[in-house]
């Protein structure tokens, strides 16, 4: 569950993180061949997803077959 915060501890939260200022420190690809690279993050974060689905259906159809072979006898 997500938390609920005060309007006090909104206040104090905020004034800590314009005290760190973590987004003057923050990274990210800095050179064109990181940019690239960083790019092509999400599309083979997505190939894994789908083989994970696509190996997921395979083990669901073989258990489907295994089932149907037991309750046939």
């Amino acid at each position: 569950m997500a938390r609920t915060w005060t309007a006090e501890q909104k206040a104090r939260q905020s004034a800590l993180i314009q005290s760190w200022k973590p987004w003057e420190s923050s990274t990210g690809p800095k050179t064109d061949e990181g940019k690239v690279t960083a790019s092509q993050n999400r599309q083979r974060s997505l190939e894994r997803a789908r083989q994970g689905v696509i190996e997921a259906r395979e083990t669901l159809q073989s258990a489907q077959a295994r089932l149907q072979k037991l309750t046939r006898r």
